[in-house]
C-alpha cells in the first residue's frame, strides 16, 4: 500500500509502518516475540501483513517507556526494519507477533501518525573493517560472552556454541549485544546508532566487562551468604540437640525459658537503645542461652536484662511550648509565687525557640505548707511532662541513688532508674523531696551521689552500679525541694538554680483559702450543694487565733474541721437552710483559740519598745522591755536569747554609756545603776537585728522617757551607732501592718527591699529609713527638744503611706491620743489580681 507521494525504491519515498517498542531493542539477525495491544500498533501491524511480499515493519523504542501515548518527539530516530514471520491474535484482544530484524535504519520523516504511524527511513550501511585487529576484538568479544555466560545462569549455554560459529564482526555485534539481558536500554541504543562494526565490538566489550565484573561480586555475595546459612543451619541443628538433651534433664521448664528468650529477643529487636546496651543485652542474653533455667545465675541474668529493655531510652513525651496554656496551668493550680512561674515559662520560651535547651535543674526553698511539692506535679502539668517524686528525707546510703553492683545478692537499681522506669519516659518533671533531710554514715554520702545526677554537663552520662551503663538524664526536668539551705552541701547548691519561697502574706492565706481550700474541703464533706457563705471576717479569724505557720496546711486543717460540724449540722437539721460562717461562729465551732496575735499598747510605755522579728512561721512583733534600779552597772538579757542577741545587747548598752552626757545623763549613772532587758515568751530568740530595739529601751529607762506606742523598730546596731541592713524585711512590715503599727524604722540600706513588699502594705505604713540610732531615738521617744538630745538628723529618708516624703524629715509631733487603726484592706486589687509589689 503506497500514501500519496509515495516513490519506489529508486529514490522514491516508501511507507513502513512503525512500532513504538518498550523497554525493547530490536537488532539486525534477533528474532523474538512481541505482545502488542496498543490500538495504533495492531493497526501498524495489520497494514504490514497486508504486503504479502516484504511484510516489513519498522521497529523503534520509546524514549520513555511509561508513554502510553506516544509520539513523534518521544520515539528515538534510529531503529531497525523487521520482517513479521507469525502473528496470532490473541482472546482478550493483544497481538503476538514473532519479527526479526533485517537491517539498520533511520527515520527521515513520519509520514502519517493516525490510524498507526508510517514512516520514510534510509538504510544505515554496515561500515565493515577486515583486519587483524578486527580478528582480535571478535576473539576477544567471544571470550568475554562465554565469561558471562558462565556467570549468568539466565543464558543457555547453546548460544556460545552460535556466537563462536558468526565471522561475521558486524552480525556477532548484535547476536551479542542480543543476548545481554543486563544492559541498560540507552546503552543498547547507542550500540544500534553505531555503524562501525569495529566501534561496536570496543563499545560491546567495554559493557561485557563491567557486566562481568558486577556478575562475579554477585557470586562472591551468594558464596559466602550460602556458607553463612549453611553455619546457621549448623548451629540451628546442634541447638536443637541441645535442647533436646536439655528438655530430657529439665522437663517442661526449658519450653517456658525457650519461650522467654525468645520473647527477649524479640523485644530487643524492637527496642531503640543505646549500642551500648544492645551489646550489652546480647552479651547477656548468649550466656543465658546456655544456662540451665532454674540455677540461681539465670536469674540474675534475666533481672539485669529486664531492667535494661523496660528503661525509656529514647521514649519521651511530647512537651507543650504553648506560653499561655501554660501560664493559665500554673495560675490556676497555685496563687502567687511568682519567681517560680516566671521562670518555668523562661524556659519553655527557650525550649520553644531552640528545642534543644537541657533539663533545668531548680531548688525551691522555703518554709512547709507553701506549695513546693504541690508546684512540682503543677510544672509537669503546664510542661506536658509526666511527674515522679522520690523522698529523700532520711536516705543515707549512696546506693540509694546510685544502686548495688550485681555482685551482691539482692541488688537493684538506684532510685533515679527504677523511677524513671515507673513513669516510662525519659524526660519526665523528677522531683527530689526535701533534699536538705539527706544524711550520711559509712555507707555514703548520698548528696556526693548526686552531684552527677544534677549536673547538666555530667548527668548525659549517668552510670548506674547495677546497669553499669550510660544513661542520658540531660532531658530530665530535676526540681529539688527544701526548708532551709544549711542543709545541702555547698557544691550541691552550686549545681542548682536556688528560687526561695517565703511564706504567704495574711492576704495570700485569705485569697488561698477563699480560692482553694474553702470549695476543696466542702466538696470533700459532701457540701457541695449545700450554700455555705464563708466570711472573709472567719477566714481572717482562723487565720490570726487558730494557725501560726507560714503555708497552708494547719489553715486547711481548721476548715476541715468546721466543714465538718457544719456537716453533722446539716445531716441533723437539712440541706435546706443557708449556712453563713462569720468571725464570731468561729469560736463555737473551734474552741477556745489557739494564738493571740502581736499587738501594740494602748499608750506610750517607759521602757517598752515594739520590735519585729521573722520565725518559721513568718513575722512577728517582738517586744522589749527594759527597767533600771539601783546596783553596780551590770546588764541583764533575759527571755531564752542565744549567744549572738546577748551580744547585740552588749554592744547597745555600751554605745548607750558613749551618749550620756548628750543624753542629758549622769556620766556616773551607769556604775549607779543595773538594767535588765527582757524578751517575752518562751521562744528561742536570735540574731542582731534586735539591737536599736535594745537601745531604745535602754535609753527610754534611763531617761525615763516614753516609748511610742505606735512605732515599731528594726536593725543592727554597731558600737558608733550605725544602723545596719536586716533580712526577712517583708515578713517583718507584713507583721508590723497585722499588729496595726503606723511607723516602721529600718536601716536605710534595706531601702532597695521595699520593691518586694505588697502595695497595699506600704500604702498603711509610714516607713522611716535611718543609718543613725540617734534618728530612731528621735522618731521613738516622746521628749521635748529632740534636736537638742540627739543631735540633727543623718539624713533620714521617709516614705508615708506609700509616697517618698523627703530627705531629713522629721517626724510628727507625738500623740497623747490614741491613734486611728491602719484600714483592714480587701484581699483583691483592682479587676481581682493579686496584690502588686513596689
Amino acid at each position: 500500500m503506497f500514501f500519496k507521494g509515495d516513490r519506489g525504491r529508486g529514490g522514491v519515498e516508501r511507507s513502513i509502518p512503525l512500532v513504538p517498542l518498550r523497554d525493547i531493542i530490536i537488532f539486525p539477525h534477533m528474532v523474538t516475540q512481541l505482545f502488542v495491544g496498543r490500538e495504533k500498533s495492531i493497526a501498524a501491524l495489520d497494514e504490514a501483513m497486508a504486503k504479502e511480499k516484504s511484510k516489513e515493519i519498522f521497529l523503534a523504542a520509546q524514549k520513555n517507556a511509561k508513554t502510553n501515548e506516544p509520539g513523534s518527539e518521544d520515539i528515538f530516530a534510529v531503529g531497525a526494519v523487521g520482517v513479521i514471520m507469525q502473528l496470532l491474535r490473541l482472546p482478550d484482544g493483544t497481538v503476538r507477533v514473532t519479527v526479526e530484524g533485517r537491517r539498520r535504519a533511520r527515520i527521515k520523516k513520519y509520514l502519517q501518525t493516525e490510524p498507526f504511524f508510517a514512516v520514510d527511513c534510509e538504510d544505515i550501511p554496515e561500515l565493515v573493517q577486515d583486519g587483524v585487529e578486527i580478528e582480535a576484538l571478535m576473539r576477544s568479544v567471544s571470550s568475554t560472552f562465554e565469561t558471562y555466560v558462565k556467570l549468568n545462569k539466565k543464558i543457555a549455554p547453546e548460544v556460545i556454541v552460535s556466537v563462536q560459529t558468526i565471522d561475521d564482526p558486524a552480525r556477532l555485534a548484535d547476536t551479542v549485544v542480543a543476548n545481554l539481558p543486563t544492559i541498560k536500554l540507552a546503552d543498547r541504543q547507542g550500540l544500534l546508532e553505531m555503524p562501525d562494526a569495529k566501534v561496536r565490538l570496543e563499545r560491546l566489550i567495554e559493557l561485557m566487562q563491567a557486566e562481568v565484573e558486577i556478575l562475579q561480586v554477585e557470586k562472591k555475595i551468594r558464596s559466602r551468604v550460602k556458607k553463612q546459612m549453611e553455619k546457621t543451619q549448623k548451629e540451628y541443628y546442634l541447638n536443637e540437640q541441645m535442647q533436646a538433651i536439655q528438655k530430657e534433664l529439665g522437663g517442661g521448664e526449658r519450653d517456658e525459658f525457650k519461650n522467654e528468650i525468645q520473647e527477649i529477643e524479640a523485644t530487643l529487636k524492637n527496642k531503640k537503645m543505646s549500642e551500648e546496651a544492645v551489646a550489652k543485652v546480647r552479651k547477656e542474653l548468649k550466656k543465658l542461652k546456655m544456662m540451665h533455667p532454674t540455677s540461681a545465675e539465670a536469674t540474675v541474668v534475666r533481672n539485669y536484662i529486664d531492667w535494661i529493655l523496660e528503661l525509656p531510652w529514647y521514649e519521651k513525651s511530647e512537651e507543650r511550648f504553648d506560653l499561655k496554656a501554660a501560664e493559665a496551668i500554673l495560675e490556676e493550680d497555685h496563687y502567687g509565687l511568682k519567681k517560680p512561674k516566671e521562670r518555668i515559662l523562661e524556659y519553655l520560651a527557650v525550649q520553644a525557640l531552640t528545642r534543644q535547651l537541657k533539663g533545668p535543674v531548680l531548688c525551691f526553698v522555703g518554709p512547709p505548707g507553701v506549695g513546693k511539692t504541690s508546684l512540682g506535679k503543677s510544672i509537669a502539668h503546664a510542661t506536658g511532662r509526666k511527674f515522679v517524686r522520690l523522698a529523700l528525707g532520711g536516705v543515707r546510703d549512696e546506693a540509694e541513688i546510685r544502686g548495688h553492683r550485681r555482685t551482691y545478692i539482692g541488688a537493684l537499681p538506684g532510685k533515679i532508674i527504677q523511677s524513671l522506669k515507673k513513669v516510662g519516659t525519659g524526660n519526665p518533671v523528677f522531683l527530689l523531696d526535701e533534699v536538705d533531710k539527706m544524711s550520711s554514715d559509712f555507707r555514703g554520702d548520698p548528696a556526693a551521689a548526686l552531684l552527677e545526677v544534677l549536673d547538666p554537663e555530667q548527668n548525659h552520662t549517668f552510670n548506674d552500679h547495677y546497669l553499669d551503663l550510660d544513661y542520658d538524664l540531660s532531658d530530665v526536668m530535676f526540681i529539688t525541694t527544701a526548708n532551709t539551705l544549711s542543709g545541702i552541701p555547698v557544691p550541691l547548691q552550686d549545681r542548682m538554680e536556688i528560687i526561695q519561697l517565703s511564706g504567704y502574706t495574711e492576704f495570700e492565706k485569705l485569697n488561698i483559702a477563699q480560692k482553694y481550700l474553702v470549695p476543696r474541703q466542702q466538696k470533700e464533706c459532701g457540701l457541695g450543694e449545700v450554700p455555705i457563705d464563708f466570711s472573709e471576717g472567719a477566714l481572717r479569724t482562723i487565720v490570726h487565733h487558730y494557725t501560726k505557720e507560714s503555708g497552708v496546711r494547719s489553715l486547711e486543717r481548721e476548715i476541715a474541721s468546721v466543714m465538718r460540724k457544719l456537716a453533722r449540722r446539716v445531716v441533723e437539721e437539712g440541706r435546706d437552710q443557708s449556712i453563713e460562717v462569720t468571725a464570731k461562729s468561729i469560736p463555737k465551732l473551734l474552741g477556745v483559740p489557739k494564738y493571740r496575735v502581736g499587738k501594740t499598747e494602748d499608750k506610750p510605755e517607759i521602757g517598752l519598745v515594739t520590735g519585729l522579728a521573722v520565725t518559721s512561721v513568718g513575722g512577728d512583733l517582738l517586744p522589749v522591755e527594759a527597767t533600771c534600779f539601783p546596783g553596780k552597772g551590770k546588764i541583764t538579757i533575759t527571755g531564752l536569747v542565744e549567744k549572738g542577741m546577748e551580744e547585740s545587747g552588749q554592744a547597745a548598752m555600751t554605745y548607750v554609756r558613749t551618749r550620756l552626757e548628750r543624753l542629758g545623763l549622769s556620766e556616773d549613772i551607769h556604775q549607779k545603776t543595773d538594767v535588765h532587758v527582757h524578751f517575752p515568751e518562751f521562744v528561742k530568740k536570735d540574731g542582731p537585728s534586735a539591737g536599736v530595739a535594745m537601745v531604745t529601751a535602754i535609753v527610754s529607762a534611763l531617761m525615763k522617757a516614753p516609748v511610742r506606742h505606735d512605732v515599731a523598730m528594726t536593725g543592727e546596731v554597731t558600737l558608733r551607732g550605725r544602723v545596719l541592713p536586716i533580712g526577712g524585711l517583708k515578713e517583718k512590715l507584713l507583721a508590723a501592718h497585722r499588729g496595726r503599727i503606723r511607723t516602721v524604722v529600718i536601716p536605710k540600706e534595706n531601702r532597695k527591699d521595699l520593691r518586694d513588699i505588697p502595695r497595699r502594705v506600704l500604702s498603711a505604713l509610714r516607713v522611716v529609713l535611718v543609718d543613725h540610732v540617734d534618728d530612731v531615738l528621735r522618731e521613738a521617744l516622746v521628749v521635748d527638744d529632740p534636736d537638742v538630745k540627739f543631735g540633727p538628723t543623718h539624713g533620714t529618708i521617709e516614705y508615708r503611706f506609700g509616697e517618698l516624703i523627703g530627705e531629713g524629715a522629721h517626724a510628727p509631733k507625738p500623740q497623747t491620743e490614741q491613734p486611728a487603726p491602719a484600714p483592714v484592706l480587701p484581699i483583691e486589687g483592682p479587676g481581682g489580681r493579686p496584690p502588686a509589689a513596689e
